[in-house]
């Protein structure tokens, strides 16, 4: 394991950056976990690593803890080199997916236990621990145990044992994945709300893709162990980088084509899965005649039952399913030559007479600004 350094002459993060990860790898045995991350994070940013199971988010977010070696590469935190610092040499704080409350404890004394082994003061240890529960609105149940509080309560005690240490960086390792559907839409907004007050900067990992959207400032989606795009929820969302990130972040409508027109303004793409061509109102990198792939999301598709009058942009299909969302009815339309396409639409269209239902005939259509043209 290398050695401690200062931060190089040749740094070159900006003012905001506080947290950097540089060729990052991590190797358990014959498997590379984590391949070679490059990775920035602001100060009092809050960062989302998004990912399925075996991604390699938990393996570096462990590392940035302390609780893994890093095989190559390094960490940096705060302009400071701590690649080969221990955990408890880190100004880092870690909560865990399960909390990991000590039953025989009572809030106080879980949240008061990591000081008293750090030797504070027991005054200030007081005036800290009901600083923190205050900050979380649990300080009316600092004598209950955990098992006297609801998912939601343990959350923020774990919470709050995390943030009474002052750490400069909070890691979280599924914060609501303990906590049902409902209480978890809600947490996650106080959550950010508390990490605001606080000003801490924070990095979560996270498979839930509306949690990282609702939550984060920024966010890396991983695959593989490497990161395959990063930015906001709103760019990676709007804006996927490739098939995967498309395909990972919401739901999407994926046609395969080749291009046939590639001009400065528009481009023409001719799908197999289409009777009509794809066009797309502005240029791209890819050549003419390459095999691309196009992305629609569910949300900008039109269910109509007359054909347009447009050359381009729509298909023709059969309705198979519709379910009911709330604010939305999903469509699912068998397309004539086959692929299986889904729109949402909004609940005051279905209101409408004559809406379309299952075994209908029905038209798709969708914008020349609304695709997103991606390499096969």
């Amino acid at each position: 394991m290398v050695e401690a350094r200062a931060v190089p002459a040749s740094w070159s993060g900006d003012a905001d950056e506080f947290v950097r990860v540089e060729e990052v790898v991590k190797i358990f045995g014959d498997t590379v976990a984590v391949r070679s991350v490059n990775l920035s994070v602001r100060r009092h940013e809050i960062f989302a690593l998004l990912g399925s199971s075996g991604c390699g988010k938990s393996t570096l977010l462990r590392m940035l803890a302390g609780f893994e070696d890093v095989t190559s590469g390094r960490i940096y935190l705060d302009n400071e080199d701590i690649t080969s610092l221990p955990p408890y040499k880190r100004p880092v704080n870690m909560m865990f997916q399960s909390y990991a409350l000590f039953p025989h404890m009572s809030v106080e004394a879980n949240v008061a236990f990591g000081l008293k082994q750090e030797g504070v003061p027991r005054n200030e240890i007081h005036e800290r621990v009901f600083e923190s529960l205050d900050l979380v609105q649990l300080a009316g149940f600092s004598r209950r145990k955990p098992h006297q509080l609801s998912g939601g309560q343990q959350q923020r005690v774990a919470l709050a044992r995390s943030l009474v240490k002052r750490p400069k960086l909070l890691l979280l390792d599924e914060p609501m994945s303990a906590l049902d559907k409902q209480i978890r839409q809600k947490t996650q907004i106080e959550l950010v709300k508390i990490l605001e007050q606080v000003g801490v900067t924070c990095i979560m990992v996270t498979h839930d893709q509306e949690e990282a959207m609702t939550m984060a400032d920024r966010l890396a989606v991983m695959t593989e162990g490497q990161i395959v795009q990063c930015g906001t929820p709103h760019d990676v969302y709007a804006f996927p980088s490739s098939r995967f990130v498309a395909g990972f972040i919401g739901s999407t409508n994926l046609f395969t084509g080749t291009i046939v027109v590639d001009e400065p303004d528009h481009v023409l793409i001719e799908s197999a899965e289409l009777t009509r061509p794809l066009y797309v109102n502005h240029g791209i990198s890819e050549p003419l005649g390459m095999e691309v792939h196009v992305s629609i999301r569910p949300e900008h598709i039109q269910v109509r039952r007359h054909a347009p009058e447009t050359e381009s942009n729509w298909g023709h299909g059969m309705v198979s399913h519709v379910a009911w969302m709330g604010a939305y009815a999903r469509y699912q339309v068998r397309l004539d030559a086959g692929q299986l396409v889904e729109a949402q639409v909004p609940s005051q269209l279905l209101a409408q007479a004559d809406a379309p239902g299952v075994d209908d005939e029905v038209y798709l259509t969708w914008s020349s600004d609304s695709a997103t043209v991606l390499p096969s």
